[in-house]
């Protein structure tokens, strides 16, 4: 691997963190048509009694994950220029994805600072315990962290639970003044939203047509975010050896996913350049990753080894390696 040199890094980089406003636009658009159309089609047929009408769900959520890195890219002011613009953008995208703006904006902004850091692990990341810490625990707390790191939970249950329920209530960081104001604002629109659906298609229809798109999309952008910095071979660092360049490298992985998949993921796979520069727009990170020899040093993955990557749970500060619940038993 070749060791990222900080200030060479920024250089190469710098090129590509001009937002395009007419390509921008033209990504909206590509990606908020089909969208709707197909949302469009699950509540008509829904609404028509037609159950078939559901099997375009899978679909949808694919494009609401697109339109999410969308606001991903709003919320690190690389979309548009011009902050406003950038912010009003990602609010009402935050209604159909059912995500506080400004509350996800903060604290993705502390994950991009904390990234691989092992002191400062908290919002906006997976929780993760090291070894020593699991040992440590109660019996209870123990199981509590095994539920919590079961797929079925982390793919299954947890992903709806935070988009549809953790998003609406003032529930643990939420109850903050900073957090509770953007997540009172998502709900205004999402009733909006709703009062101009329910009279056309009717709150059943809604409710059936659209929370299973959402929490098919939210287990899909988990899906990505876990396997984007939980994988065999990512490298954490106590605080005093932590530098941001290579956490970037280390601690994040090139998820190398086939077209069209790349295109409707917003080539986020490529997330060691996005956390080396997050003010690259996505729709430029393809051209950035051959711009220093540094980015080829990311750990490549594939689509195969995200089950693999679901069965490691703990940091082993001994080994400076992610281990399975097995592997940390003493002895």
């Amino acid at each position: 691997m070749t060791d990222p040199d900080p200030p060479s890094l920024r250089t190469a980089l710098a090129p590509f963190q001009r937002p395009d406003t007419a390509r921008a636009l033209a990504e909206l658009a590509y990606t908020l048509v089909p969208l709707l159309a197909l949302w469009g089609a699950i509540y008509l047929c829904v609404a028509r009694g037609w159950w078939l009408g559901l099997a375009l769900t899978p679909l949808a959520a694919i494009f609401l994950v697109r339109l999410f890195m969308i606001q991903h890219d709003c919320g690190h002011q690389a979309f548009l220029p011009g902050s406003r613009a950038n912010a009003w953008i990602g609010r009402l995208i935050g209604v159909l994805t059912m995500t506080p703006y400004d509350y996800w904006r903060r604290t993705h902004a502390i994950h991009h600072a904390t990234s691989a850091d092992l002191d400062r692990r908290g919002l906006g990341a997976i929780e993760t315990l090291t070894v020593g810490e699991y040992r440590a625990l109660g019996p209870i707390r123990r199981l509590g962290y095994r539920l919590y790191r079961h797929p079925l939970v982390m793919l299954g249950f947890g992903p709806p639970y935070m988009f549809l329920l953790q998003h609406r209530l003032p529930i643990g960081v939420m109850r903050e003044g900073w957090a509770w104001r953007s997540v009172l604002g998502n709900n205004l629109g999402l009733l909006l939203l709703a009062a101009a659906l329910i009279p056309v298609v009717g709150l059943e229809a809604m409710l059936l047509a659209h929370l299973p798109v959402v929490a098919f999309a939210a287990a899909i952008g988990v899906a990505l975010f876990y396997v984007q910095h939980q994988f065999e071979g990512v490298r954490w660092k106590r605080h005093d050896t932590w530098e941001p360049a290579a956490a970037a490298i280390e601690g994040s992985s090139h998820l190398v996913l086939p077209q069209p998949l790349r295109w409707l993921t917003a080539n986020i796979g490529a997330h060691h350049v996005h956390h080396a520069s997050s003010r690259i727009p996505f729709y430029r990170l393809p051209e950035a990753l051959d711009s220093h020899a540094a980015l080829a040093g990311a750990r490549r993955l594939r689509g195969r080894d995200l089950l693999p990557a679901l069965r490691l749970a703990l940091w082993d500060e001994a080994a400076g390696r992610l281990v399975t619940f097995r592997e940390a038993r003493p002895g």
